[in-house]
């Protein structure tokens, strides 16, 4: 089979592997029909996160796709079957022909779904990063907010992660939504989504959360890019007693610095989101594709450009350069 190669940090290639067989209980292949770029395949192929075994994996760094299984060794999950790929993030292989798995990582698609159908694929396939948000938002905010108080979320980076966060903290019920973010288009979803769109540097963000909270900060923030100064500046923004979420992946092994003194000082709580796919019975990744098949959410402003398998060196740069319209790229092997 084709799939990508990344041999070291910064080099993305195509070429072959051996094609994968299912020979454990439980292990699937999935022909993949369709993937999305994330910002964390970025992380791991251009900045310094390549994972040990990502050299020697087929379709590395690829965790979200859809795709039909075409050997099974599995009793829930049978041959034809349509699904959600659910591979644990650092050992994705979504970018290949091929896919192996366990039945522990894949969620079948909603009765009805069409194989044909490349438009319909790639809007369920928006919930793999819809159900990580989702997984996320309920460690950041784990009830609904109470109608007595008018409380702000703020979203640093209006990605498509950084979107579903906006849809999220507005369905939940938060008075004030700001999201941020250096390209106006993906800040014009954010406004249609309802929240206040805020364009750095050219705006400070910091003296519109001022504005709309009367001085006070925010309730949440959270930081859906990844960048150690956009993490400090989450501390800054949020309010006393308020809750600062990290989705944005570390940019580096090792020790990063915190404020810890403005958290101290705040009594702020910092909460990590990881390993959405470990969640038991992969509930948020069900309720994502539930609320897409349904209409509950919008993921048309996700669905970009569609690369080749063979292009995916080309997607994978353009992803990086984060071109003014481009919010996910998809690869169809």
């Amino acid at each position: 089979m084709r799939g990508s190669h990344v041999p070291t940090t910064g080099t993305v290639t195509i070429t072959d592997w051996p094609d994968p067989q299912a020979r454990e209980p439980g292990q699937l292949v999935v022909r993949m029909l369709h993937a999305s770029i994330c910002g964390s395949d970025l992380h791991a192929a251009f900045h310094g996160l390549l994972h040990a075994e990502g050299p020697r994996r087929p379709g590395y760094p690829g965790h979200e796709g859809v795709g039909v299984v075409v050997e099974s060794r599995s009793e829930r999950v049978p041959e034809g079957a349509l699904v959600l790929t659910v591979p644990q993030g650092e050992m994705g292989g979504c970018f290949a022909e091929l896919q192996l798995l366990d039945d522990l990582h894949v969620v079948e698609l909603p009765a009805g779904t069409d194989p044909e159908d490349s438009l319909q694929l790639r809007r369920l396939m928006m919930a793999q990063q819809y159900g990580t948000c989702l997984y996320a938002m309920r460690q950041f905010w784990p009830v609904e907010t109470p109608a007595r108080r008018a409380h702000t979320c703020v979203v640093i980076g209006a990605g498509s992660a950084g979107l579903f966060f906006v849809e999220e903290a507005r369905r939940l019920g938060f008075a004030h939504v700001v999201a941020s973010d250096l390209d106006a288009s993906r800040l014009d979803v954010a406004r249609g989504l309802g929240a206040v769109p805020v364009r750095v540097p050219e705006q400070d963000l910091a003296a519109v959360v001022a504005e709309v909270t009367g001085g006070r900060g925010a309730d949440l923030v959270v930081e859906a890019v990844g960048h150690d100064v956009l993490r400090d500046q989450a501390v800054e923004l949020a309010a006393d007693r308020g809750i600062v979420g990290f989705f944005g992946l570390p940019e580096r092994h090792g020790p990063t610095e915190v404020p810890l003194w403005t958290a101290f000082r705040k009594n702020l709580r910092l909460q990590c989101s990881v390993a959405a796919q470990a969640e038991p019975g992969l509930t948020s990744f069900r309720e994502a594709l539930r609320r897409i098949s349904e209409g509950e959410i919008d993921v048309e402003h996700c669905l970009g450009p569609e690369f080749p398998l063979e292009r995916i060196a080309e997607a994978m740069h353009r992803a990086e350069e984060h071109r003014p319209g481009d919010i996910k790229l998809t690869i169809t092997p």
